[in-house]
């Protein structure tokens, strides 16, 4: 029993960073790419540099809802399925 509820947090550990991962990988790159820019252009101005993880982020979020959406309805189904065997 208590090796299920192991293995049921630890799942739920993995989707979550597996549905968060497109989203804080492109702001990470982005913010990097527009730091270098920064850094050789001596621009440092605010703005430039968050618009554009806000932007990226939101473009990649929408790109990757089905396969997000889906991923979530197979662990929420995994889940219903698994309740039976937690009741006892």
């Amino acid at each position: 029993m208590e090796a299920k509820l192991i293995a049921l947090g630890v799942e739920t550990f993995k989707i979550a960073l597996l549905l968060a991962l497109p989203g804080l990988l492109t702001g990470m790159f982005i913010g990097l790419a527009v730091s270098i820019f920064q850094a050789t252009t001596q621009i440092n101005e605010m703005t430039l540099s968050f618009i554009p993880k806000i932007i990226s982020v939101i473009i990649v979020i929408v790109l990757t809802m089905p396969w997000m959406l889906n991923s979530m309805i197979d662990f929420s189904l995994n889940i219903f399925n698994l309740i039976p065997t937690f009741v006892e």
